[in-house]
């Protein structure tokens, strides 16, 4: 199970202090249950996810919550399935710098259509545990709940200019 929470990144922090650098590009094959593919690196995952009834827990824990499953994909599998995926490719940078003993913050430097957009990540062991983290002040608006940054929903984005994550719809092209 992915438990996680999002946030917009207000102040950018020190990328060379990053303990891993992943150069990432994925696409979607179907949105329900989500099935993506994706290339990290020179690594190739197939990513089958679904909320299986998990939606209310999300809402009462302001955490996104699915079901995951991660399958290795050769690179002309991957390579094939790309050409079948639905809307756009999503490109970006990831960060991984440690927050803690337990925790790690995932930021994302989005590059292409999405360019401008800078999401970081925090994954859980329990709903519990995400309700109770508290983000460092870098970390900003917390997304977690707004399924507009989903990364599927971002894949259907021809550009990404959102000035006030809050609002409704706004910015989205």
């Amino acid at each position: 199970m992915e438990i996680e929470r999002k946030f917009i990144v207000k102040d950018m922090p020190d990328l060379s202090t990053a303990k891993e650098v992943w150069h990432i590009e994925q696409a979607y094959l179907c949105g329900k249950p989500t099935l993506r593919i994706r290339k990290k690196n020179d690594e190739y995952i197939l990513t089958y996810k679904s909320q299986k009834g998990l939606g209310k827990m999300c809402k009462e824990f302001n955490t996104r919550i699915n079901e995951e499953v991660e399958l290795p994909l050769s690179k002309s599998a991957y390579e094939h399935l790309l050409s079948k995926c639905d809307d756009n490719v999503v490109y970006k940078t990831r960060y991984i710098f440690p927050l803690d003993e337990k925790h790690k913050a995932e930021l994302d430097v989005f590059r292409d259509k999405l360019e401008g957009l800078r999401m970081v990540e925090v994954e859980f062991e329990t709903p519990e545990e995400a309700k109770d983290f508290v983000a460092p002040e870098w970390f900003g608006t917390d997304v977690s709940a707004d399924s507009r940054f989903s990364n599927r929903m971002l894949s259907k984005m021809e550009s990404y200019n959102i000035t006030d994550p809050g609002a409704d719809n706004e910015g989205f092209n």
